[in-house]
């Protein structure tokens, strides 16, 4: 999953304002803190103002530790998180933490919401193409270009995946392994770890922050100056739309984008976003969507639906949810864009 850039350098065409109608509370102080580092395989960015009577050690430790839980959590890299240990668990019903099966069911919910665009369960899918933790495809006999999974295998992966074949336990907060089931949350993940650190430095007194992982980012607030947290959004390379800011006041944003991740094989690239409803990755044109939302989980679930359910199935979902979202297509003229009303609603007010 990619995102926006936190930077914009040089001139811009076009302008995102927010129409939630709500009014910015007034920054906590005059100062402005920068934070960065690096988590869940990517960077993080954070820009606060502080309020008066706290260190930046305070901030540093508060995001830093936020993070490392997230990891702990639902890393499907790290051998010991959560995650992992419940996919490597033997057949029956486990007993998760309450974070993790929050999590769980809000990803749940938007498979369900989705008809599977968005799909938890698709661990064994990702590793079968090379995007988990085992590693990238092997290469071919030849040794020149990485191989293709043969059609059983994908057949196989997508038997022990699938949300709707996922059982929880409510009374008991325990989620049924299969002895097969391998769980992925990285699509939601990110975003979650931008709405989990927004509302950390939110209860520190930060009231006014940006923060940015891995690309989606979420804006609180205000700047001392009373200016937004504007930001460029990631286009497409090769995008035929001019530049494009947002102010991310009280909003959210995610872009899914077919070239930011993948592997090319004779001339045919594969993408890391997999269509759970056959199994492979997609394949539709879609070369990105970005998503504008109120938090950078449903702003970063929704991008990857999007993208799944394709240049016709995505704009009209995306219209009936009322989603603010581009789609960048690719066609037989090149790249085209296409805009829900909610989305063209926001570049009006910026016009």
């Amino acid at each position: 999953m990619g995102g926006a850039s936190a930077r914009a350098d040089g001139p811009y065409n076009r302008v995102l304002i927010p129409n939630h109608d709500r009014a910015p509370e007034r920054p906590p102080s005059d100062l402005l803190w920068d934070f960065a580092g690096e988590t869940m395989g990517t960077t993080w960015a954070v820009t606060l103002v502080p309020p008066p009577g706290k260190t930046r050690e305070t901030f540093q430790s508060a995001i830093e530790a936020e993070l490392a839980r997230i990891i702990a959590l639902f890393s499907h890299w790290e051998p010991t998180s959560e995650l992992a240990r419940f996919n490597a668990a033997p057949e029956g019903f486990w007993a998760v933490s309450q974070p993790f099966w929050d999590l769980l069911n809000k990803a749940m919910d938007i498979a369900d919401d989705t008809d599977g665009a968005v799909d938890p369960t698709l661990g064994a899918l990702v590793d079968l193409w090379g995007f988990g933790p085992p590693g990238p495809r092997p290469l071919d006999s030849f040794g020149t270009a990485p191989s293709l999974p043969l059609d059983d295998e994908v057949a196989e992966a997508r038997a022990r995946s699938g949300w709707q074949s996922l059982r929880l336990n409510r009374q008991q907060r325990a989620v049924q392994q299969s002895g097969e089931m391998k769980l992925d949350l990285s699509g939601i993940a990110k975003g979650h770890a931008v709405d989990v650190v927004s509302e950390r430095l939110h209860a520190l007194g930060a009231t006014s922050h940006l923060v940015e992982i891995g690309g989606e980012l979420r804006g609180r607030g205000v700047k001392p100056d009373g200016r937004p947290w504007w930001t460029e959004l990631q286009q497409a390379p090769g995008s035929p739309e001019p530049r494009t800011l947002v102010a991310l006041f009280d909003l959210a944003v995610a872009t899914s984008g077919d070239w930011v991740r993948g592997f090319e094989t004779y001339g045919q690239r594969y993408s890391h976003t997999l269509n759970g409803r056959i199994g492979r990755p997609i394949d539709n044109g879609v070369a990105s969507v970005t998503v504008l939302a109120d938090t950078a989980l449903y702003a970063d679930a929704m991008a990857t639906a999007l993208t799944v359910m394709g240049p016709i199935e995505g704009p009209a979902f995306a219209t009936a949810m009322k989603i603010a979202a581009a789609f960048v297509v690719r066609g037989d003229t090149g790249l085209t864009e296409i805009v829900t009303p909610a989305f063209q609603a926001m570049l009006d007010e910026g016009a």
